[in-house]
């Protein structure tokens, strides 16, 4: 019984926790998670808005690689506003407007392509050159949120003589999703074969 006695009283210096600090440690462990949880639950919250703005921004890239590549073709720009740009360019089709491209081994056409924008989409024409109505518009892009689209270099003059432009900048202004104003993406090309116009 001794023997044992002096076991318990060897081991009664033995380190352990109060219950205060067991408590207090909770507590602390308690503040932590709740501060990692609204950290994930706000990150979720904000993800949805993201991805539409990362997929805003894809969309108005494609459209201007499109453009810009149409532009890069083009021979010479017929009518301009900003709202609407008319010009010649080489497209790969059988005819101007028609469906389904051309054989690589065939040399491509020359059209009139008009692009029209509004407050909410731009719109893409093909006709014959030098005819500006007709054909089948096709949305290329909506939820744009200002019409001026388009710019030129050199810029048109009002009274006289126009210079002929041979620079088209494009600026698409898109709605923020996080609603901070807007996103505003722009590309430009000069028309490379506008030494080929009459």
């Amino acid at each position: 019984m001794s023997r044992l006695r002096r076991r318990l009283a060897a081991g009664g210096g033995e380190g352990g926790f109060t219950l205060v600090e067991l408590l207090v440690a909770s507590a602390m462990g308690v503040i932590l998670l709740g501060v990692a949880g609204s950290m994930v639950l706000s990150a979720m919250r904000d993800q949805p808005a993201l991805s539409k703005k990362a997929q805003h921004i894809s969309s108005a890239r494609w459209v201007l690689e499109r453009l810009t590549r149409e532009i890069r073709n083009g021979v010479a720009v017929d009518r301009e506003t900003p709202e609407s740009v008319s010009f010649r360019t080489y497209v790969r089709r059988t005819a101007c407007g028609a469906e389904g491209t051309l054989p690589s081994n065939s040399p491509a056409i020359e059209c009139e392509v008009t692009y029209t924008c509004t407050t909410s989409a731009c719109t893409r024409t093909e006709t014959e050159p030098g005819v500006f109505e007709g054909g089948t518009p096709t949305t290329i892009f909506s939820g744009i949120e200002s019409s001026n689209v388009f710019s030129y270099l050199p810029e048109p003059e009002e009274e006289g003589e126009e210079p002929e432009a041979t620079y088209i900048g494009v600026t698409l202004q898109l709605p923020d999703p996080s609603g901070t104003g807007n996103l505003t993406i722009s590309d430009g090309a000069n028309l490379r074969n506008s030494t080929l116009s009459n």
